[in-house]
Order: C-alpha cells, then sequence, then structure tokens
C-alpha cells in the first residue's frame, strides 16, 4: 500500500469513530500532519476551532500561545494583530515594552505576553474580523506539534475533518 492508501485509511477510522488509544491519536496526528498539503490541515483545524465540541476560539489560541516557543508566540501575536483592531494594539501597548502599535512584536516581546491576555486578544480578533480564525488555522498548521497540545478530542475533530474532506470524490 502506498503512502497516499495508507493515510486514507488512517483518517478512515477517524472518519468512523475514535481510536484505539490516546497514544494512537498522537502518533497518527503526526502521520497526517507529515502527509497532507499544508491548505487541507488548515482547513481541518479551521474547522476544529468552529466545532462546538472545542473550546471557544480565544480559549484555543490562548493554550497554543502559552505552548509555543518565542518564535511562534511572536507570529501568532502578529497574526491575530493583524485582525484585531486599535482596541488590541492600545491594551498591549501596556503590557509589551517597547511595542508601538505600528511595528511587529518580536519573539522577545511575545514572550512577555501572558497567554489569558492572548485568549482576549483573539475573541476580540474573532468579534472584529471572523477570518482571523481562517488565517490563525495556517499559523497552526506550519506548527502542528502545538495543535497536539489541544487534546485528544481536538485531534480526532481534526482528523474527522479532515477525512471528510479528502474522503472518496464523486466521479
Amino acid at each position: 500500500m502506498d503512502f497516499t492508501g495508507m493515510l486514507g485509511g488512517l483518517l478512515q477510522q477517524y472518519a468512523g469513530g475514535r481510536p484505539a488509544s490516546a497514544d494512537s491519536a498522537h502518533d497518527h496526528f503526526d502521520q497526517v500532519a507529515q502527509g497532507v498539503d499544508s491548505s487541507s490541515l488548515s482547513s481541518a483545524i479551521g474547522s476544529m476551532m468552529r466545532s462546538s465540541d472545542t473550546p471557544a476560539f480565544g480559549q484555543i489560541a490562548g493554550q497554543l500561545f502559552g505552548s509555543g516557543d518565542a518564535g511562534q508566540k511572536a507570529t501568532m501575536l502578529n497574526t491575530l494583530l493583524a485582525g484585531a483592531g486599535p482596541a488590541a494594539l492600545s491594551q498591549l501597548a501596556g503590557i509589551i515594552p517597547g511595542f508601538a502599535a505600528n511595528s511587529a512584536i518580536t519573539p522577545e516581546q511575545a514572550q512577555a505576553v501572558p497567554p489569558e491576555t492572548v485568549s482576549q486578544i483573539a475573541a476580540h480578533a474573532e468579534q472584529h474580523d471572523p477570518s482571523i480564525l481562517d488565517r490563525m488555522s495556517s499559523v497552526y498548521a506550519a506548527h502542528p506539534t502545538l495543535v497536539k497540545t489541544l487534546g485528544t478530542g481536538a485531534m480526532i475533530i481534526a482528523m474527522r475533518e479532515l477525512a471528510k474532506a479528502m474522503g472518496p470524490k464523486e466521479s
């Protein structure tokens, strides 16, 4: 069986139910994340974040931010701020030393931001611009190990969404 067939078989397991264990879900997510294109992974992560079976986007964003390294945190914050509007920018000005509203946040500055603040910014950004979920899902797709920190349930939802998207096509 080729890799694509193996990947399809793996995803079909999630389309129909849960994996045997949390450990297998983590391993399977690694395989899937490496085997699909970033656009498909991004779409599945976006669907997972919109699911009623996962926490609100702000909570997810805060949790992922807390799990990221300095560079990932800067990328997440800069992406969020692009859609957050002036209120979020002014909120950060009081938290981040040396932050100017018209500049990008550096990895060092991002380290100074608590995850709870990112949760608030993300919730505000979602209200201001709902497409922020799509932009953030692209960031998370570039760093799939972060998604694993959300837990087995979130990974299963993302893999089910991938299975739906990559399922058999009518010819």
